[in-house]
């Protein structure tokens, strides 16, 4: 019997990303935690690279998702339906996902994020800076991108936040970044959601809507 293909079907916790207990643990660090080792080889697999610049680009793809959101969340009905819409995220296992529903999601919620032009733009800036392949990265962050919003929708939970909150964490993980790589995502995001006018552009889970593109200091705050 043929069996169903899967994502980085692991185990949690192996991973060596996670940080020495005390400090803060941001959502790439569980990410990380999340794929361990063994998933952090098989990306460097798409990438055809080794584990320590794979590392670099999940931290840098999931760096443009959350900053993404963070420009999103800034308006507070953009906030609020982002809230809304990690409800709709908890209790799933994209880890153990299947490729093709995974990939599906994942294209859903970059759309409302970044939008279809912006996601290309990211991926170009990310692929160029890490010296790997475009379209690696392209199909890599639509795997990505349901891990980090569930990832997000079990803090959010388990730490109780309303949409304020959600947005104030959302911004301590941008604070959280190296400075090179948080100076490389604000450019681009800036070129996506127009300066620091940050607007959210969606309604979040309609995913006839990925197609929309993001338009520089549009107005609508919805996902």
């Amino acid at each position: 019997m043929r069996t169903k293909r899967t994502l980085l079907q692991l185990p949690r916790g192996k991973s060596s990303g996670t940080r020495d207990r005390g400090t803060v643990v941001t959502l790439h660090d569980e990410l990380l935690a999340g794929l361990g080792d063994s998933g952090l080889e098989q990306v460097a697999g798409m990438l055809d690279t080794d584990t320590l610049a794979a590392r670099n680009v999940l931290e840098a793809v999931s760096g443009a998702i959350v900053g993404g959101m963070a420009r999103n969340a800034e308006h507070p009905d953009g906030a609020e339906a982002l809230r809304g819409a990690l409800d709709d995220h908890m209790d799933t296992d994209p880890f153990n996902g299947d490729v093709a529903s995974l990939t599906r999601d994942g294209h859903s919620i970059l759309g409302h994020v970044l939008g279809g032009q912006g996601t290309e733009q990211v991926a170009a800036g990310l692929a160029k800076n890490a010296g790997v392949g475009t379209g690696a990265v392209m199909r890599l962050m639509p795997l990505l991108a349901p891990m980090v919003l569930s990832l997000l929708a079990n803090r959010a939970t388990d730490r109780d936040m309303d949409a304020a909150a959600l947005a104030d964490d959302l911004h301590r993980e941008q604070a959280s970044l190296p400075h090179d790589l948080a100076d490389l995502l604000d450019g681009m995001l800036d070129d996506i959601f127009g300066g620091r006018t940050r607007r959210g552009l969606y309604e979040f889970g309609d995913a006839d809507r990925t197609e929309h593109q993001v338009t520089p200091g549009s107005p609508n705050p919805d996902w």
